[in-house]
Parts: structure tokens; sequence; C-alpha cells
């Protein structure tokens, strides 16, 4: 949709107030196969991720740095999804698919400071699993309550100012049509190559902020791993090994798959690019990920489920 304006009194611009998204697919058949599956999955999702932060905030033995950081993952998580899955879901259902201007600029906002909060804190996770192997005395010193509260403030702060800095100049281009974007959500990749005015500085930005906080995070957590892996070489029995890797197994799934997923999709170069793959890839980080994260975390970890039993063996002794 767009909407007339008068320039000078000589030629008539238009500018876009709504794009028009396509949607994973417009074959009617696939959609109605397709609803169910992602509105089970998002169910799903925001059980176990409420389940895990309502756990970890019920038992006193889950309140440790790596069970407090693991909380406000599955919050992120939550949040991630839910500025995509539900406008997803009802655009089944939808011949035009459109979304307002303004609430695109909030989808892509909340997307960014999501995904770059996620990015940091994967980061501060890492630093506690080497505090936790590398220096296990001092773990309860170095790991304080008041660091690990700055440290979650310093990722949510870090993303939502990293997300800022790249929404308003993204959406601050002049857009005078086409405005239909190949995908399911609000991807500035493609918004950018529907504005009418040169976008080179506003691109230079949004390279810069996500070179400097995402390839910054990524950069500190193989780093981190790095000393683990020095770490646990010093280990002399392979029991001691194996224990030391298994406190850090979960976390290294979780890295492996969120940036796996998220830069074969950004880094590939544009040649390489099928819009379908994308997609593909695209549901996979941001639908499937925050489903699979409580999940990596809770299946193989025999502190949570003894938490679960502690706190099921609770409620079922409350006085009816």
């Amino acid at each position: 949709m767009a909407q007339s304006i008068s320039m000078e009194g000589e030629r008539n611009f238009t500018s876009v107030t709504m794009f028009v998204l396509l949607g994973l697919t417009d074959e009617k058949e696939m959609q109605f196969i397709l609803f169910p599956v992602f509105l089970v999955i998002y169910l799903v999702t925001l059980i176990w991720n409420l389940g895990l932060i309502t756990l970890i905030r019920m038992d006193s033995h889950l309140h440790t740095p790596m069970y407090f950081f693991l909380s406000f993952l599955s919050l992120i998580d939550i949040c991630y999804t839910s500025s995509i899955s539900p406008r997803m879901l009802a655009d089944f259902f939808k011949d035009e698919k459109s979304i307002p201007f303004v609430s695109c600029a909030a989808q892509f906002f909340v997307v960014c400071w999501m995904g770059l909060s996620e990015c940091c804190l994967l980061a501060a996770m890492a630093y506690d699993r080497y505090v936790a192997i590398g220096k296990p005395l001092q773990y309860s010193a170095i790991m304080a309550p008041g660091l690990c509260q700055k440290m979650v403030a310093g990722a949510l702060g870090s993303g939502f100012l990293s997300s800022f800095v790249q929404t308003v100049p993204s959406f601050n281009l002049y857009y005078c049509g086409p405005n239909v974007i190949q995908h399911f959500f609000c991807d500035i990749a493609q918004i950018i190559t529907l504005s009418c005015s040169n976008p080179f500085i506003t691109q230079m930005i949004i390279f810069l902020v996500a070179t400097f906080v995402g390839f910054g995070s990524l950069l500190l957590t193989l780093l981190s791993y790095g000393f683990i892996a020095a770490s646990t070489l010093k280990i002399s029995s392979i029991k001691g090994s194996i224990k030391a890797f298994n406190t850090c197994a979960s976390h290294l799934a979780v890295v492996t798959l969120f940036y796996g997923t998220s830069l074969s999709v950004y880094m590939r170069p544009s040649s390489g690019h099928s819009k379908k793959q994308d997609k593909v890839l695209s549901v996979f980080y941001i639908i499937v990920i925050p489903l699979l994260n409580p999940l990596i975390y809770s299946l193989r970890n025999k502190e949570i489920k003894e938490a679960l039993k502690r706190v099921m063996k609770r409620v079922t002794h409350l006085p009816h």
C-alpha cells in the first residue's frame, strides 16, 4: 500500500505505508499442513521455556550462575519466537499478508534485539563454563551474583542498543515501492533492497554492528572454549576429562546450532542465495532452536530432573 505525496507541486512520489509478506508458501494444501505443525511448535516452546524458568525460580538447588543465565536464555527465546510466530500463524489464513510499516520496524527491532542479546548471553555462559572447569576453587568468588546480573544486563543492553542503531537508519530510508518481502517476517536484508534511496551507509552500519556484536560474541565464546580445552587437557584422569566436557556439552550444542544456522543465512554470497533455503534456515534458528534449547539443557541434566521431582513432590503434598 502506498500513500501519494506531492513534492514541490511538480511530481508525485509514493511512500510505502505497508509491506506485503509472501509467507512460507503460497500453496493452500501446504498451509493447512504447516499451520498445526507450527502452532504445536510455538505452544510447546512457550510451555518448555516458561516451565524451565519457573522450575529454576522455585528450586533453590538451581540458584547457581549457570541456571541464572539459562533462565534468561529461555526468556530471550520466548520473546524471540513470539515476535514472529503469532503473526506468521495468522498469515496462513490471509490472502494478502500485509504488515504496516511501523509494525515491520517493531518486529525487526525485537528480532534483532533478542538475536544479538542471545549472542552476548551465550558468550557470558561460555565464560561461566570456563571458570567452572578452569578455576573450580574460585568459581563462587568469581561468578558472584553481582557479576552475573551485570553480565545479563550487559547482554540485554548491548542487544538493545545494537538493534536501535540498526533499526533507525534502516526504516528512515525512503521506500516508494515495490513493497513485497519474499519472506515470512521482516527480514532487513530484503527490506533494504526495496529502498528507493541509497542504502550504502545503512548497510555499512548494519554490517559493522553485526560484526562487532555478533562476531565479537562468537570470538569470546570460542576463546572461552579454547581455555576450556586447555584446562581439560591438564586433568589427569579420563573420567575427570569426560565430566568436565559434560558440563559444557549442552552449551556447546546450543552455540553450534545458533551460529551454524544464522551464519549460513547471512554469510553466504548473494549469488548463492536461495529464497527457499533462507526460509527453511530462518525457520530453524527463529522457531525451532527456541524449542530445542530447553530440551538440550533438560533431557540429560540430572540436576533439572531432580529439581523437577522435588517441585512435583512439594506440589502434590500441598494441603487441598
